[in-house]
């Protein structure tokens, strides 16, 4: 009987991850009013790195990085190409040009595009069950954009958050792997990840967007995304997945596709029709049913948001 209310403790925290990662879409779509958007996401998660490294120096995970091999920090650096420079960068760029709703519903597109990609990369085939969600999420997105028809302006939009998407999908099959090899802990394996991708993307963010002056409210933004979004986030979930099952963690997990859509609506004055809310349902059950339908254990890469 004492486990129960460690277990409902540890998915409430699970929760509250899922909650602050929703959070992000609002707090960046009002950073990108003033901040450009590949700077914004460079001094982020390089500020969330200073954060991690400090955390990871403390708890003794430096040192063993010594002895990594020449092939594993290959993986660490494209990790960090894939996870941050392309697929945060896709990210902000997205949401510099569409709605949180739709850059959402696109991205909860990943767990599609890794089923798929895992046939020719891992030499896994997706199961029955698997193909009915795929098919089902891409019903869904079908129906939220339909009629398919973008303003100039979003097209920039679309083509960042599809680069992101496709992206995120490698960098998940990627992280995977290294993480099945159990050389790592995550924290490592995000902090090197993380100060590459980050480096790669504040020196493109400078040299083609600028650095703005920043305001004291700017830094509010930054400082709250890297320290409690992305470095607590990802230190607290990491935690849960010891005690929450697959199942568990990837039913929490899809509560941002509600999640953000509602913040969206309250915070940032997006409107949602029926048709989109009939769209965003639809494919979150098919992302829902491929997540579930995996065969290995379900709990992702481990490399934080």
């Amino acid at each position: 009987m004492k486990s129960l209310p460690s277990h409902r403790t540890t998915a409430l925290q699970a929760l509250l991850v899922t909650f602050l990662w929703s959070t992000s879409y609002v707090l960046v779509k009002i950073g990108l009013r003033e901040i450009p958007a590949l700077t914004f996401a460079g001094i982020r998660y390089g500020l969330a790195f200073l954060v991690l490294l400090i955390l990871a120096t403390r708890g003794g995970h430096i040192r063993s990085l010594r002895g990594i091999r020449r092939h594993i920090w290959f993986r660490l650096i494209t990790l960090g190409l894939l996870f941050y420079t392309l697929t945060q960068g896709g990210n902000f760029l997205a949401l510099n040009y569409l709605p949180a709703v739709s850059v959402n519903l696109l991205f909860s597109l990943t767990s599609i595009f890794v089923a798929m990609m895992g046939i020719p990369v891992l030499g896994e085939r997706p199961t029955v069950l698997q193909w009915v969600g795929i098919w089902i999420a891409l019903l869904g997105a079908v129906v939220y954009f339909y009629p398919v028809s973008f303003p100039a302006g979003q097209i920039i939009g679309i083509t960042a958050a599809v680069v992101g998407l496709l992206a995120n999908s490698a960098s998940s099959i990627l992280g995977r792997e290294i993480n099945r090899q159990r050389d790592l802990e995550p924290i490592q394996v995000t902090l090197v990840s993380m100060g590459v991708g980050a480096f790669v993307l504040l020196t493109i963010g400078i040299q083609f967007q600028g650095l703005p002056q920043l305001t004291l409210t700017n830094w509010a933004i930054i400082t709250w995304l890297a320290v409690v979004n992305t470095a607590f986030a990802f230190t607290l979930w990491n935690r849960t997945l010891r005690t929450l099952s697959a199942m568990e963690s990837s039913i929490i997990n899809n509560t941002m596709l509600i999640q953000i859509p509602v913040l969206a609506v309250l915070f940032l004055g997006e409107r949602i029709n029926l048709k989109e809310i009939i769209g965003l349902v639809i494919a979150g059950l098919g992302a829902v049913i491929v997540q579930l339908a995996r065969r290995d254990d379900g709990k992702g890469s481990g490399i934080g948001d």
